[in-house]
């Protein structure tokens, strides 16, 4: 009996060790192959044009270089979301303030607008301005009694 449990843990003793050993050489093997995908050049990606329209669902491009690269085009799909203000880029969403008060000069009041998100690589300033129309001036009193006589 004492014979048979000595070779049952021999047994797993080496079942384990070339268990281990397999395992090791797997890892050999993977990072062989990550040091040849470094070959490639990072992934730069076109901004996203929309199928229909200026929003919604559309494409980018993607381009790397690379001697040994499989694959140096594709194409992902991407969307642009429609609410987001188109002057400053489709890609890209700003925090607004509050409007300004009206410059009597220009007739215009603006806001700034801090950068909140970028689409995927997308190049977006850090701030941007808004300028609208001031809209109906109120009348001073002054000019309301003016009227009147």
């Amino acid at each position: 009996m004492n014979g048979q449990k000595l070779w049952t843990h021999v047994a797993v003793m080496a079942l384990l060790v070339l268990t281990t050993m397999a395992a090791e050489g797997g890892k050999a093997d993977k990072q062989g192959k990550k040091e040849r995908k470094s070959d490639c050049g990072e992934w730069q990606w076109s901004v996203c044009v929309a199928n229909e329209g200026d929003c919604g669902l559309g494409t980018r491009e993607g381009t790397r270089t690379g001697t040994e690269c499989k694959q140096t085009i594709k194409t992902q799909r991407c969307k642009i979301p429609c609410n987001w203000k188109k002057k400053f880029g489709g890609e890209c969403k700003y925090d607004f303030q509050a409007w300004g008060e009206c410059d009597l000069a220009t007739g215009k009041k603006n806001r700034t607008g801090v950068l909140k998100r970028a689409l995927m690589d997308a190049t977006c300033a850090a701030t941007v301005t808004a300028t609208k129309p001031c809209g109906k001036i109120p009348k001073t009193k002054l000019q309301d009694k003016k009227i009147h006589k």
